[in-house]
């Protein structure tokens, strides 16, 4: 298998892993114990939790994100033209990237108040694992199909 290709499933399956358990969260905080554990981890403001909708919306945007970078790296059945699943991918690329930028920058520094639980795993794991599934995704999107 070629890098695009190893890259492609790596990074579809991490999106499908990250959309599935944005699913489970529409019902339960799982694996956390509380909503106000959830809270404080996941969201970072201790005063709640999303809606289920929300949940179930992340979930199929991470679904979708799944299957354009798995599709335009060929480890999936490709649907529909090509420019839209280059164009998906590289939209992909995009918000992950742009999601672990803004992390760091707004979390990291303190711009936006996160609780301190929250800011100590986004700095971490949240922001670092955006960074490379977003470095991915845009490999594939240059060298896929």
């Amino acid at each position: 298998m070629d890098a695009v290709k190893v890259t492609g499933t790596a990074v579809s399956a991490a999106l499908a892993a990250t959309g599935a358990l944005h699913a489970v969260w529409a019902a339960t905080p799982w694996p956390l114990s509380t909503p106000q554990e959830f809270a404080d981890v996941v969201v970072g403001t201790g005063e709640g939790v999303p809606p289920p909708a929300a949940c179930l919306a992340v979930a199929g945007a991470l679904g979708a994100a799944a299957y354009l970078v798995g599709a335009r790296s060929g480890v999936l059945p490709a649907a529909g033209p090509g420019w839209l699943r280059r164009s998906g991918s590289g939209t992909v690329a995009a918000v992950m990237l742009g999601r672990g930028v803004g992390g760091l920058l707004l979390f990291g520094s303190g711009r936006l108040r996160r609780t301190e639980r929250f800011t100590r795993l986004d700095r971490r794991y949240y922001s670092p694992v955006c960074l490379a599934l977003g470095a991915g995704a845009a490999l594939v999107t240059a060298a896929g199909e």
